[in-house]
C-alpha cells in the first residue's frame, strides 16, 4: 500500500487517475480516543457486572457499534426513568445535563460517565463563564445530545446557534461579557463563518480560552479535504446521525470530489455511483470501527480498484483513560483497568 504523506506527493499521484483504478484512503479517520473509550466502557462493565448494562441514547453515533453491543447484553433507552431502579446506566460519549444526572441519582442507578474528556472540557467552560455572569453563544446543531448536554449546564445563559436565524434572534444583557463556545464535531471552517456572523451582531463577542473542535474532528476534515481534491467519487462510512461524519462528505466536495456519499455499510454503495470514475477516495467518521471501512475495501477491489493509497495527513497516539468510576470498580475486582479490550 502507498502511504502519500505531503500535498506535493498527492498531486503527482492524482494526476494520472485516467491510467487506472485507485483509492485514496484518509488517514486519520475512523475511531477518535474519546469514541473508543466510551465503547470499551461498555463492553468492560458488561464484562464486570453481567448483562443488562443500560445506555442513555447511542453511546456513540453508529449503528454497527449500537448493534454490536445490544448482542453483547447493552440495553439502550432514551431517558433516565426507562432504567430499572439500582441498574448500572452508562452515560453515552455526549454527555448529559446536571438534571440527568440527578434523575440518575433519584433513582438509586449505579452510573458510569462515558462523556468524551474534550467535551467535558466545554461543559466545564460553561460552568466557569455561567458563573463569571457571562451570556453564551453555544455554535452547534439543536437538539444534538451533546449540545443539550452541554447546554443543560447553564441554561438560563447559554443559547444554541445553529443557523441564520438563531443568530438573529439571539439576545443577550451585557454585550461586553458575552464569549461563544461550540459542540465538538463542527467543521473548523463553518464554525468561523458563525463567529464571523455573530461578530457582527456582537462586536465584542469573546473567543473561548481554547479551541473547543476536537483534534480528531480537525485531522478528519483535514484528510478528507486531500483525498478529495484528487478523487472522483467519495465514500465515507457512518451513520446519519454522526454530525461529524455528514461533515466529512460535505468537506469532500468543498475539496473538489465530483461525488461524495455517506454509507454505513458496503453494501449500500450503489453501481450507478462509477460511471466514470477513475479515483475512489474513503474516509470514515469518528464513530466508525475499522472492520467496516476494510470491508468498502473488500468491495471496491472487487470492482477493481485494488490499488490502495494512503493519504496521510496526521498522526494521532492520544488514549484516555477509562471513567473513573468504572476504573475504581475493575481495580477493586483485579480486573485490567488499560483502555483495552478484546473484540470478536
Amino acid at each position: 500500500m502507498t502511504v502519500i504523506k505531503n500535498t506535493a506527493d498527492l498531486g503527482q499521484e492524482t494526476s494520472t487517475s485516467g491510467f487506472g483504478k485507485k483509492v485514496l484512503l484518509a488517514a486519520p479517520r475512523g475511531y477518535c480516543a474519546g469514541v473508543d473509550r466510551a465503547v470499551i466502557a461498555v463492553e468492560k462493565a458488561l464484562d464486570h457486572y453481567g448483562s443488562p448494562v443500560y445506555v442513555r441514547k447511542q453511546i456513540v453515533h453508529n449503528k454497527h457499534v449500537v448493534s454490536s453491543l445490544e448482542k453483547r447484553g447493552a440495553i439502550f433507552v432514551e431517558e433516565v426513568d426507562e432504567v430499572p431502579v439500582g441498574s448500572v446506566l452508562v452515560f453515552s460519549a455526549h454527555g448529559v445535563s446536571p438534571a440527568v444526572v440527578a434523575a440518575a441519582e433519584a433513582r438509586g442507578l449505579n452510573t458510569i460517565d462515558a462523556t468524551c474528556p474534550l467535551v467535558t472540557k466545554v461543559h466545564r467552560e460553561v460552568q466557569r463563564f455561567a458563573a463569571e455572569d457571562y451570556d453564551i453563544l453555544l455554535i452547534g446543531h439543536e437538539g444534538h445530545e451533546e449540545v443539550e448536554g452541554t447546554a443543560g449546564e447553564a441554561p438560563e445563559v447559554v443559547q444554541v446557534i445553529d443557523k441564520d436565524e438563531s443568530i438573529a434572534g439571539a439576545r443577550v444583557r451585557d454585550p461586553k461579557k458575552l464569549i461563544w463556545l461550540s459542540q465538538t464535531t463542527l467543521s473548523v471552517d463553518e464554525t468561523m463563518e458563525t463567529v464571523v456572523k455573530l461578530r457582527k451582531k456582537f462586536p465584542d463577542l469573546q473567543n473561548p480560552p481554547s479551541d473547543d473542535i476536537c483534534y480528531a474532528t480537525q485531522n478528519r476534515q483535514v484528510a478528507i479535504k486531500k483525498v478529495g481534491a484528487g478523487s472522483d467519487l467519495v465514500l465515507v462510512v457512518g451513520s446519519a446521525n454522526s454530525s461529524n461524519t455528514v461533515r466529512l462528505v460535505e468537506v469532500a466536495l468543498e475539496a473538489g470530489a465530483k461525488a461524495s456519499y455517506r454509507i454505513d455499510f458496503a453494501s449500500e454503495i450503489k453501481d450507478e455511483w462509477f460511471d466514470g470514475v477513475g479515483t475512489v477516495g474513503v474516509s470514515s467518521g469518528a464513530s466508525v470501527p475499522e472492520e467496516l471501512v476494510d470491508e468498502v475495501l473488500v468491495h471496491l477491489a472487487e470492482r477493481g480498484y485494488g490499488d490502495v493509497r494512503t493519504v496521510q495527513t496526521a498522526e494521532e497516539d492520544i488514549q484516555f483513560s477509562l471513567p473513573p468510576e468504572l476504573r475504581k470498580e475493575l481495580k477493586a475486582a483485579g480486573t485490567d483497568v488499560s483502555n483495552k479490550t478484546k473484540r470478536s
